[in-house]
Protein backbone atom coordinates (compact mmCIF):
# COMPACT_ATOMS: atom_id res chain seq x y z
CA UNK A 1 0.00 0.00 0.00
CA UNK A 2 1.32 3.12 -0.82
CA UNK A 3 1.81 5.63 2.20
CA UNK A 4 -0.75 8.23 0.56
CA UNK A 5 -3.40 5.64 0.49
CA UNK A 6 -2.96 4.12 4.17
CA UNK A 7 -2.89 8.07 5.84
CA UNK A 8 -6.41 8.16 3.69
CA UNK A 9 -7.55 5.33 6.50
CA UNK A 10 -8.64 6.38 9.95
CA UNK A 11 -9.12 3.46 13.04
CA UNK A 12 -12.44 2.53 14.35
CA UNK A 13 -12.57 3.90 18.08
CA UNK A 14 -12.79 -0.40 18.64
CA UNK A 15 -9.49 -0.63 16.68
CA UNK A 16 -8.04 2.66 19.02
CA UNK A 17 -8.80 0.61 21.93
CA UNK A 18 -7.20 -2.20 20.88
CA UNK A 19 -3.89 -0.69 20.23
CA UNK A 20 -4.04 0.61 23.54
CA UNK A 21 -4.42 -2.42 25.23
CA UNK A 22 -1.63 -4.29 22.72
CA UNK A 23 0.94 -1.44 23.51
CA UNK A 24 -0.03 -1.60 27.21
CA UNK A 25 0.32 -5.96 27.60
CA UNK A 26 3.57 -5.21 24.86
CA UNK A 27 5.26 -2.56 27.41
CA UNK A 28 3.99 -5.15 30.41
CA UNK A 29 6.11 -7.84 28.50
CA UNK A 30 9.43 -5.82 28.02
CA UNK A 31 8.55 -5.92 24.35
CA UNK A 32 7.70 -2.66 23.11
CA UNK A 33 9.43 0.90 23.12
CA UNK A 34 7.36 4.33 23.50
CA UNK A 35 7.05 4.66 19.86
CA UNK A 36 5.30 1.60 19.32
CA UNK A 37 1.68 3.05 18.93
CA UNK A 38 2.14 4.85 15.96
CA UNK A 39 4.12 1.45 14.39
CA UNK A 40 1.31 -0.76 15.62
CA UNK A 41 -1.72 1.96 13.52
CA UNK A 42 0.63 1.88 10.40
CA UNK A 43 0.33 -2.22 10.55
CA UNK A 44 -3.06 -1.89 11.02
CA UNK A 45 -3.68 0.69 8.62
CA UNK A 46 -1.25 -1.48 5.89
CA UNK A 47 -3.50 -4.36 6.68
CA UNK A 48 -6.66 -2.56 6.53
CA UNK A 49 -5.31 -1.56 2.70
CA UNK A 50 -3.68 -4.63 1.62
CA UNK A 51 -6.95 -6.87 2.87
CA UNK A 52 -9.37 -4.49 0.95
CA UNK A 53 -7.77 -5.35 -2.89
CA UNK A 54 -9.28 -9.12 -2.21
CA UNK A 55 -12.74 -8.13 -0.95
CA UNK A 56 -15.76 -8.36 -3.07
CA UNK A 57 -18.84 -5.70 -2.43
CA UNK A 58 -21.90 -7.22 -0.70
CA UNK A 59 -25.30 -5.70 -0.69
CA UNK A 60 -26.12 -6.29 2.97
CA UNK A 61 -27.40 -4.82 6.15
CA UNK A 62 -24.93 -6.79 8.42
CA UNK A 63 -23.05 -5.13 10.37
CA UNK A 64 -20.66 -7.93 10.23
CA UNK A 65 -20.19 -7.44 6.74
CA UNK A 66 -19.63 -3.41 5.99
CA UNK A 67 -17.03 -2.83 4.21
CA UNK A 68 -14.08 -3.22 7.11
CA UNK A 69 -13.74 -5.85 9.22
CA UNK A 70 -15.68 -4.71 12.59
CA UNK A 71 -13.09 -6.22 15.55
CA UNK A 72 -10.08 -5.73 16.33
CA UNK A 73 -6.77 -7.53 14.78
CA UNK A 74 -5.98 -9.36 17.62
CA UNK A 75 -3.59 -11.53 14.78
CA UNK A 76 -1.93 -8.61 13.56
CA UNK A 77 -1.32 -7.38 16.80
CA UNK A 78 0.15 -11.06 18.36
CA UNK A 79 2.80 -10.59 15.44
CA UNK A 80 3.94 -6.78 15.91
CA UNK A 81 4.53 -8.02 20.17
CA UNK A 82 6.44 -11.46 18.11
CA UNK A 83 8.73 -8.93 16.30
CA UNK A 84 9.07 -6.78 19.09
CA UNK A 85 7.60 -3.87 17.93
CA UNK A 86 9.05 -3.70 14.32
CA UNK A 87 6.47 -2.54 11.46
CA UNK A 88 8.49 -3.50 8.37
CA UNK A 89 8.98 -7.04 10.16
CA UNK A 90 5.53 -7.66 10.55
CA UNK A 91 4.01 -6.59 7.59
CA UNK A 92 6.78 -8.51 5.38
CA UNK A 93 5.69 -11.57 7.54
CA UNK A 94 1.98 -11.17 7.21
CA UNK A 95 2.42 -10.59 3.81
CA UNK A 96 3.99 -13.88 2.96
CA UNK A 97 2.05 -15.53 5.89
CA UNK A 98 -1.25 -14.86 3.51
CA UNK A 99 -0.41 -16.60 0.94
CA UNK A 100 -0.14 -19.63 3.29
CA UNK A 101 -4.16 -21.96 3.97
CA UNK A 102 -3.30 -21.41 7.55
CA UNK A 103 -3.47 -18.16 6.93
CA UNK A 104 -7.27 -18.50 6.74
CA UNK A 105 -7.88 -19.85 10.02
CA UNK A 106 -5.50 -18.26 12.14
CA UNK A 107 -5.89 -14.45 10.93
CA UNK A 108 -9.76 -14.06 10.90
CA UNK A 109 -9.70 -10.38 8.98
CA UNK A 110 -7.48 -12.00 6.19
CA UNK A 111 -10.93 -13.94 4.63
CA UNK A 112 -13.51 -10.79 5.88
CA UNK A 113 -15.35 -10.30 2.29
CA UNK A 114 -13.14 -12.30 0.77
CA UNK A 115 -13.35 -13.57 -3.36
CA UNK A 116 -11.54 -16.42 -2.54
CA UNK A 117 -14.89 -17.51 -0.73
CA UNK A 118 -18.14 -18.54 -2.68
CA UNK A 119 -20.47 -15.91 -2.61
CA UNK A 120 -23.34 -17.47 -0.80
CA UNK A 121 -20.25 -18.02 2.20
CA UNK A 122 -19.43 -14.57 2.23
CA UNK A 123 -23.32 -13.21 2.29
CA UNK A 124 -24.23 -14.84 5.20
CA UNK A 125 -21.74 -13.49 7.47
CA UNK A 126 -20.16 -16.64 8.98
CA UNK A 127 -16.74 -16.82 9.45
CA UNK A 128 -15.07 -20.32 7.80
CA UNK A 129 -13.14 -20.76 11.06
CA UNK A 130 -16.47 -20.90 13.15
CA UNK A 131 -17.96 -23.85 10.70
CA UNK A 132 -14.64 -25.75 10.38
CA UNK A 133 -12.47 -25.66 13.51
CA UNK A 134 -15.59 -25.06 15.39
CA UNK A 135 -17.33 -27.29 14.18
CA UNK A 136 -15.19 -29.89 14.12
CA UNK A 137 -14.36 -29.36 17.85
CA UNK A 138 -17.58 -30.14 18.77
CA UNK A 139 -17.43 -33.67 17.00
CA UNK A 140 -14.05 -34.38 18.46
CA UNK A 141 -15.70 -33.03 22.27
CA UNK A 142 -18.57 -35.90 21.78
CA UNK A 143 -15.86 -38.85 21.67
CA UNK A 144 -13.32 -37.37 24.00
CA UNK A 145 -14.68 -35.31 26.59
CA UNK A 146 -18.37 -36.45 27.02
CA UNK A 147 -18.81 -35.01 30.28
CA UNK A 148 -17.74 -31.72 29.15
CA UNK A 149 -20.09 -31.88 26.15
CA UNK A 150 -23.33 -32.52 28.09
CA UNK A 151 -22.13 -29.85 30.39
CA UNK A 152 -22.01 -27.49 27.56
CA UNK A 153 -25.16 -29.00 25.99
CA UNK A 154 -27.20 -28.32 29.81
CA UNK A 155 -26.01 -24.52 29.94
CA UNK A 156 -27.03 -23.50 26.36
CA UNK A 157 -24.35 -22.39 25.16
CA UNK A 158 -22.31 -24.14 22.53
CA UNK A 159 -18.45 -24.89 22.23
CA UNK A 160 -18.37 -23.85 19.20
CA UNK A 161 -19.19 -20.05 20.46
CA UNK A 162 -16.55 -20.29 23.20
CA UNK A 163 -14.16 -21.77 20.50
CA UNK A 164 -14.25 -18.45 18.40
CA UNK A 165 -13.95 -16.16 21.19
CA UNK A 166 -10.74 -18.30 21.79
CA UNK A 167 -9.48 -18.50 18.25
CA UNK A 168 -10.81 -14.65 17.49
CA UNK A 169 -8.72 -13.00 19.82
CA UNK A 170 -5.64 -15.78 19.59
CA UNK A 171 -6.42 -16.58 23.21
CA UNK A 172 -5.17 -13.50 24.80
CA UNK A 173 -6.78 -12.84 27.58
CA UNK A 174 -6.99 -16.76 28.47
CA UNK A 175 -3.25 -18.13 27.79
CA UNK A 176 -0.04 -16.86 28.99
CA UNK A 177 2.27 -14.97 26.22
CA UNK A 178 4.48 -17.81 25.84
CA UNK A 179 1.69 -20.30 24.94
CA UNK A 180 -0.02 -17.45 22.85
CA UNK A 181 3.36 -17.98 20.70
CA UNK A 182 3.56 -21.91 21.36
CA UNK A 183 -0.21 -22.00 19.72
CA UNK A 184 0.69 -19.44 16.50
CA UNK A 185 3.58 -21.29 16.12
CA UNK A 186 2.10 -25.18 16.05
CA UNK A 187 -0.34 -24.35 14.01
CA UNK A 188 1.96 -22.66 11.24
CA UNK A 189 4.38 -25.33 11.75
CA UNK A 190 2.02 -28.26 11.92
CA UNK A 191 -1.35 -27.16 9.80
CA UNK A 192 -4.14 -25.33 10.91
CA UNK A 193 -6.08 -28.94 12.37
CA UNK A 194 -3.99 -28.02 15.37
CA UNK A 195 -6.08 -24.97 16.06
CA UNK A 196 -8.50 -27.61 17.04
CA UNK A 197 -6.63 -29.98 19.00
CA UNK A 198 -5.46 -26.62 21.07
CA UNK A 199 -8.71 -26.01 21.77
CA UNK A 200 -9.88 -29.77 22.87
CA UNK A 201 -6.73 -29.90 24.77
CA UNK A 202 -7.94 -26.39 27.07
CA UNK A 203 -11.43 -27.73 27.46
CA UNK A 204 -9.84 -31.21 29.01
CA UNK A 205 -7.40 -28.61 31.18
CA UNK A 206 -10.73 -26.92 32.60
CA UNK A 207 -12.53 -30.14 32.52
CA UNK A 208 -12.83 -30.30 36.52
CA UNK A 209 -14.04 -26.79 36.83
CA UNK A 210 -16.43 -26.73 33.96
CA UNK A 211 -18.30 -30.21 35.97
CA UNK A 212 -17.72 -28.23 38.90
CA UNK A 213 -19.52 -25.00 37.92
CA UNK A 214 -22.32 -26.99 36.17
CA UNK A 215 -23.01 -29.26 39.39
CA UNK A 216 -23.47 -25.89 41.54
Amino acid sequence: AMDADVKKENLSSVQQLGVEMTVRYGKHLNLLKEDAENGLCFVLMNCKEFLKQQQRTVDSSLCCLQEHYAGYDWFASSIFLIMSGDREKTLTFLQQFSRLLVSAFLWLPRLHLSMHLPVTTVEYGIHPVYFCSAHHVEMLLKAELPLVCSAFHMSGFTPSQICLQWITQCFWNYMDWSEICHYIAICIFLGPDYQIYVCISVFRHLQQDILKHTEA
